[in-house]
């Protein structure tokens, strides 16, 4: 059911429900510990270096991360408007944290930095996977928006071979893709940028200038990387919507701590309200939701996106609540298979309860899991 509408790493925190705010790369949780225990010390310094806001208990304290990114806009924008603090009342304190890649954006919410994040659906899968059941899905937030662009000359999959593509991080959700597609092309593709088509994961921020230097010959990056690429001469190879049924899978999901659920699930749910409430909104009004996102970024980051680039990277994109659960599964599954992700046991991966209460609430058809 489709209930939506068609750098380097580091975190900002802004407290306030109000407040407007100031990539994404997958944690490798199956990594040796001393890199989780480098991320944690990483998230820990930046949360010590912010401001607590009003200092709430944490009873009436919500803290959400999130990135800025499009892929993440009705989070973005939810906060920016205030439809979440509004959602939440006046009895919940809303902090914000901007993560700008994946690991300490997970590694906050499993050491009890953050209680929520909006994720992809590689970190969602290892984050619940490390906590064994702690860190659970409760709602989609976009669908689509994720490109392989290539270099001119460059026209067929064979055309790769010998060839160095970019995506954003080892075991994240294009990182999977990539390599699951080359697989099905026929290519031997290792871990250590080895194989026929050497895979050179890197951050977003990074990849467009390696681009423009030579040092890779394309990228399978979400928006609005890819039309910011296309903007500096690349073209479009394949869009992921081809690759999934009916064109949706799973790009953002909001993830809780299944421990914060269990204790203020009445707060999950006012902002589960107000998710649906953004997500609604940008709806009836995607023209000017599509120029306010792009308003928050530069203030987040300092970079406009050309309006260009903008247009063409939100045309890839759905909003919609509905987490797409099956393309979650099969991303993990995907990922095991070309051994970047672990495998393990799904079954409890999301609590849509929450969600469906707030679908109620504001007088939406429920989602199935």
């Amino acid at each position: 059911m489709n209930l939506g509408v068609g750098q380097s790493t580091g975190l900002t925190e802004t407290p306030g429900a109000g407040n407007p705010p100031d990539g994404e790369r997958s944690i490798e949780l199956f990594r040796p510990a001393l890199r989780f225990a480098a991320c944690v010390a990483i998230v820990a310094a930046a949360l010590s270096g912010c401001s607590s806001g009003s200092g709430a208990a944490a009873g009436n304290r919500l803290r959400l991360g999130y990135f800025p990114n499009l892929t993440h806009a009705t989070a973005l924008l939810g906060v920016a408007n205030g439809t979440f603090g509004r959602a939440l009342g006046p009895g919940v304190e809303l902090r914000t944290s901007q993560f700008t890649s994946g690991p300490p954006a997970v590694t906050a919410l499993l050491s009890d930095a953050v209680d929520a994040v909006f994720i992809g659906a590689t970190p969602a899968v290892n984050a619940y996977l490390k906590t064994k059941g702690n860190a659970v899905i409760v709602a989609g937030a976009t669908s689509g928006g994720a490109e392989l662009v290539v270099r001119a000359g460059i026209d067929t999959p064979q055309q790769l071979r010998g060839r160095t593509v970019a995506d954003p991080a080892l075991g994240g959700a294009q990182d999977v893709s990539l390599r699951y597609w080359l697989q099905q092309q026929g290519f031997q593709v290792g871990t250590a940028g080895d194989g026929d088509v050497h895979v050179a994961p890197q951050d977003n921020a990074q990849i467009a200038a390696a681009f423009a230097a030579g040092a890779i010959d394309g990228a399978w990056v979400p928006q609005p990387y890819a039309a910011q690429l296309v903007g500096k001469g690349a073209h479009v190879l394949v869009d992921e919507r081809e690759l999934w049924p009916q064109g949706r899978f799973a790009t953002t999901e909001l993830v809780v701590r299944s421990s914060y659920l269990k204790a203020h699930r009445e707060t999950v749910v006012a902002l589960l309200r107000g998710l649906v409430q953004q997500t609604s909104q940008v709806g009836v009004d995607p023209d000017a939701a599509r120029a306010q996102a792009n308003t928050v970024i530069a203030g987040i980051n300092g970079t406009r996106l050309a309006d260009a680039d903008l247009a063409g990277a939100w045309s890839q994109l759905t909003f919609t609540v509905d987490p797409l659960l099956s393309t979650v599964r099969e991303y993990a599954r995907r990922g095991a298979t070309v051994g970047v992700l672990p495998a393990g046991d799904l079954t409890g991966l999301a609590d849509l309860g929450p969600l469906n209460d707030a679908l109620r609430a504001e007088g939406r058809p429920a989602v199935a899991e």
